[in-house]
């Protein structure tokens, strides 16, 4: 009897022994069941759950609850980690067939990092006809503030866009209030009368505004968004807000205080379109969201937009909000320019609305002072949507107010005269002493194939570097350069930046030599180059540049545009010595005092500088139109070149022209001062 209760008594310590063995551990199904969840597996998370649980949670409640908060804050990168269980607390919870085990819950989300820590309740229960660990789940396992009810809510703070300022923090583009003006539709009282009258103050049409109130959402008492207007536009306002069925908001607005004067520097902002948002899907822009579409505004984008702040947090049934995780907001930053706002206007106002293109750049410092376009257009427009008509207008207009001609090269007529000299002075084919003998006012050579340059004057004796250049002797330069020759020509052009992207924030088209790639290979070309025909390019701005050498003390200055950009480094080293600047300086100071742009010499506001006229492409009957130039400094102050192109102005005077809108805005510019 001893012994059968004895093995009685062991059987039953091996069978209890067995059972404890076969019981997994909870770990094992705890692991399975974050991988599901690091996966987002949502149902096959549900289907791990105790029964308690999902009497309490519906399949689909479970599911789409996990979906809409994780997709709403952009839940990612989900990790876990728990301590281990030691021997004797996992010997304990498999005795108990329940537990808790501390689970810290890592991920990212629009917001940053969200980290908690909270229970997970394992019981061991039948499940699917088999015992098994399983989860007791409630809403504190998405965040702990759920524990007791709430809901997630995500604030969304919109960042301040930067603002465009000139070198002395004068806006160029700044913020300001804007309207949006929209229709309550209960409160028409002459619903097609005030239709038509909103649909002619807006520039728009009946039928658009139709559309918008067809739309499925829309409801009698429901503001309609119809379109934002600027807070420059009273006259509108007014009139607008004077009709029943108006109504409006107060937004956030963009304005452009210098208006045509800069347009094409500082572009404009618009609503962003479905293109552009695919474009950048990494920058979590709204359908509702301004961009930068053009100048400034686009370059930069990123730095005058700033980030938007994110605060996602639990709304509990008080109506008690806690925060779990937060991106503060970040304002875009300011953008100074080198700018001066007043010599930017001045200096589009000398163009008197003739299509052409000017730039103002400090010789020492580099700083570009003013660059212009005109014709320009008024950014404002486009910010807040441009009319049919206005567009139509804008784009059927002759003088063409929306190219951007500062961003353009052009041929540069007899300004390039002063550059070929320097190239040809610093390689040593020209002397400037040394007299050319050059008879009557043609010449040509003999396989040319009678091809000729011509000139306006003789001196009637041997020409030098200084007569050339105040009689703008196009034959000196063509029989100097082609005993230069194309390579050392060219190599000299290059060195003073040609075909090389100006070292700016903005886009300029890169001066050109020649259509060949391979330089000039045609001894007539090179001799048509040599005073700026021929199919040599430049901007403005390059001109500008390409003087400053003869002020600088022989080195190409930096140009620059951001205030906090180092100012007076060289762009290109000494690519003229001291003596040939002082000689070309002396030269451009007579052929104001005594030369061909003798008209506007002043003694008491003495002017150096050089003109040009570019001959187009002529047509049949030989007649073509022409591009006059000037390129011009204070001889004694040396503080500002201009250089300066009116398009197609053979009617209004060309390179003499030029010259006098030149003087007139320096004049102006350093009164301003």
């Amino acid at each position: 009897m001893k012994k059968w209760l004895l093995c009685f008594s062991f059987l039953s310590l091996f069978i209890l022994s067995s059972c404890s063995f076969q019981t997994p551990n909870p770990t094992d199904e705890l692991n399975t069941y974050l991988n599901h969840w690091k996966n987002e597996r949502f149902s096959d998370m549900y289907d791990m759950l105790s029964a308690e649980s999902k009497e309490q949670y519906e399949k689909e409640e479970f599911i789409q609850r996990y979906e809409k908060i994780y997709e709403d804050i952009s839940a990612n990168e989900l990790k876990f980690s728990y301590i281990q269980l030691s021997n004797d607390e996992l010997k304990e919870m498999k005795q108990n067939k329940s537990g808790k085990i501390p689970l810290e819950v890592e991920m990212d989300s629009v917001a940053g990092i969200i980290t908690f820590v909270h229970d997970i309740d394992l019981t061991y229960a039948e499940q699917n006809d088999e015992e098994n660990w399983v989860i007791d789940w409630n809403p504190g396992l998405i965040f702990p503030e759920l524990a007791d009810g709430g809901k997630v809510q995500i604030d969304v703070e919109k960042p301040k866009r930067g603002e465009i300022l000139d070198r002395n923090k004068m806006p160029l583009a700044i913020n300001d209030i804007a309207y949006e003006i929209g229709i309550v539709p209960k409160d028409f009282e002459s619903e097609e009368n005030e239709k038509e009258e909103i649909a002619r103050l807006l520039g728009t049409s009946v039928e658009k505004i139709d559309e918008k109130l067809d739309e499925p959402w829309v409801k009698d008492d429901f503001f309609i968004p119809l379109k934002v207007i600027p807070r420059s536009a009273e006259d509108t306002f007014k009139q607008l807000t004077q009709i029943p069925a108006v109504s409006y908001t107060e937004t956030s607005g963009r304005t452009y205080p210098a208006g045509d004067a800069a347009a094409h520097l500082t572009g404009y902002v618009g609503k962003i379109t479905s293109e552009e948002m695919k474009k950048h899907k990494d920058r979590n822009y709204k359908e509702t969201d301004f961009i930068g579409k053009q100048g400034l505004e686009l370059t930069f984008e990123e730095k005058l937009r700033g980030e938007e702040g994110i605060k996602v947090s639990v709304i509990n049934e008080d109506k008690h909000k806690t925060t779990i995780a937060e991106t503060p907001v970040k304002n875009g930053e300011n953008v100074q320019l080198t700018i001066d706002i007043n010599a930017q206007e001045k200096l589009f106002d000398s163009l008197e609305g003739n299509p052409g293109t000017a730039a103002a750049v400090d010789p020492k410092t580099g700083e570009v002072v003013a660059i212009v376009s005109s014709p320009g257009f008024n950014p404002n427009d486009f910010t807040y949507g441009i009319t049919q008509a206005n567009w139509d207008a804008l784009m059927n207009d002759p003088l063409e107010p929306f190219v951007n001609r500062f961003a353009a090269t052009y041929a540069p007529g007899s300004v390039m005269k002063t550059i070929t000299a320097a190239v040809g002075l610093e390689n040593g084919t020209i002397k400037p002493n040394d007299g050319l003998t050059i008879n009557g006012l043609t010449w040509g050579k003999e396989d040319w194939g009678g091809q000729t340059v011509t000139r306006v004057s003789s001196s009637g004796g041997p020409v030098d570097l200084r007569d050339a250049l105040v009689r703008s002797d196009n034959i000196y330069f063509a029989q100097q350069t082609v005993k230069m020759g194309s390579k050392n020509y060219v190599e000299g052009l290059k060195e003073y930046g040609f075909e090389e992207k100006l070292p700016l924030p903005i886009t300029i088209r890169p001066s050109q030599i020649s259509n060949d790639e391979e330089g000039i290979r045609d001894e007539i070309l090179l001799a048509h180059t040599s005073y700026g025909q021929g199919e040599i390019e430049v901007s403005s701005l390059h001109v500008a540049l390409a003087y400053t050498p003869i002020i600088n003390n022989g080195d190409m200055v930096k140009p620059i545009l951001l205030m906090s950009d180092k100012k007076g480094q060289a762009w290109k080293e000494n690519v003229l010595s001291k003596d040939h600047a002082k000689e070309l300086d002396e030269d451009l100071r007579d052929v104001v005092r005594i030369g061909t742009e003798k008209n506007i010499n002043e003694e008491k506001f003495p002017i150096a500088g050089k003109t040009g006229t570019a001959e187009l492409k002529s047509t049949k009957d030989g007649s073509g139109s022409e591009n006059g130039w000037f390129v011009g400094y204070h001889a004694e102050d040396k503080d500002l070149i201009i250089a300066m192109m009116a398009e197609k102005s053979e009617s209004i005077g060309t390179s003499s022209y030029a010259s006098k809108q030149v003087l007139k805005a320096l004049k102006e510019i350093k009164k301003g001062k």
